[in-house]
């Protein structure tokens, strides 16, 4: 829960995240999120990031941070772990590239990370539903 009750989670859309607030509006500031109410989401979150186009894994951490304004400021040792067991469950893929004479790994969704992205969007807008209707 952010600000004003907005709530972004894994349905967020690149640029509309924090209920239409971008980082380049957004007028005040958001402390990280913990580390607990991260578990079951972080795997969405990065699907998300990824399904706007290929990236490397820092530069995934830094769209996470960046178009959550800071919510999701994780670490490096939270990340490059959840990015190879969506790799390994065939979710994502990856290659080696050279970008301004370094070596890094660019991550791309798979068809079958796609359709888990859909899927964990949907799981999402219904729990985040339930809780709102609990929580009010």
């Amino acid at each position: 829960m952010v600000g004003g009750g907005y709530d972004c989670g894994v349905a967020f859309r690149l640029g509309a995240c924090l209920g239409g607030l971008t980082p380049s509006n957004a007028r005040y500031t958001v402390s990280p999120v913990k580390a607990e109410a991260l578990k079951g989401h972080l795997d969405g979150l990065i699907l998300a990031v990824v399904a706007a186009g290929p990236a490397h894994g820092y530069a995934i951490i830094e769209e996470l941070k960046r178009v959550s304004t800071g919510a999701f400021t994780l670490p490096e040792g939270t990340v490059y772990p959840a990015l190879h067991r969506l790799e390994r469950a065939g979710l994502l893929s990856s290659a080696w590239s050279d970008f301004a004479g370094r070596r890094r790994r660019v991550y791309r969704l798979t068809r079958s990370g796609r359709r888990g992205l859909d899927a964990r969007r949907r799981e999402w807008r219904a729990f985040s539903q339930a809780v709102e209707v609990v929580l009010g």
